[in-house]
């Protein structure tokens, strides 16, 4: 009678399965190389990782939605941080959210290198439909604005989704293009701009 596997056997099985590349090992070294400078090429990665092009392209898609993950991992990083630990109520804590990622955007040496080096791709990717990108970050500020609604907090004049779409346009053209065209990025008018979008409807 044929004796079952030992314990050695299935632990030294189960070593091997958990070295099998998976799409998260893909990101991962991914992103490194984007933090790198290193340009994102799929063909390259599947080299790396060991594993075949059709099986990475199966895996991410495309270059575009790749960077895209990327971006906003690192996007969703910072608004998280920032919700925790913005001050006040309302509209000045909406500006305080937004005030808190711009200052750490602007400092991000890889985004920075990212618009510089190739600027109308760079804008395709953050805010064209060719991702999902800028929809996720219209999702998040919508998500925060609707918080603060429900809270008693804010009674904007606009509808959240209004709102959140247009806060991500105006963190658009403060950061992306001044950071494109060699200024720094006006965040304190961003911030009175939004203050102004944020004001609540007239009580009379």
């Amino acid at each position: 009678m044929a004796q079952g596997p030992t314990r050695l056997s299935l632990a030294l099985a189960d070593e091997a399965s958990q070295r099998r590349v998976t799409p998260v090992d893909v990101f991962k070294l991914a992103r490194q190389w984007w933090l790198d400078g290193r340009r994102l090429n799929l063909g390259a990665l599947a080299d790396e990782v060991g594993v075949s092009r059709a099986t990475i392209f199966r895996w991410v898609g495309n270059r575009d939605l790749l960077l895209a993950e990327i971006l906003w991992s690192m996007y969703s990083q910072v608004l998280n941080a920032a919700i925790k630990e913005a001050e006040g109520t309302g509209a000045e804590y909406v500006v305080d959210v937004y005030r808190r990622i711009g200052e750490v955007i602007v400092g991000f040496e890889p985004l920075r290198r990212f618009l510089l080096q190739d600027p109308q791709y760079a804008l395709r990717v953050l805010t064209s439909d060719a991702t999902d990108y800028h929809d996720r970050l219209v999702a998040a500020w919508k998500g925060l604005l609707d918080e603060q609604v429900e809270r008693g907090d804010l009674d904007p004049q606009l509808e959240t989704d209004e709102l959140a779409e247009l806060i991500v346009r105006i963190n658009e053209g403060c950061l992306y293009s001044d950071l494109i065209a060699g200024r720094e990025p006006a965040i304190e008018r961003a911030c009175k701009a939004l203050r102004l979008l944020l004001a609540s409807r007239c009580p009379c």
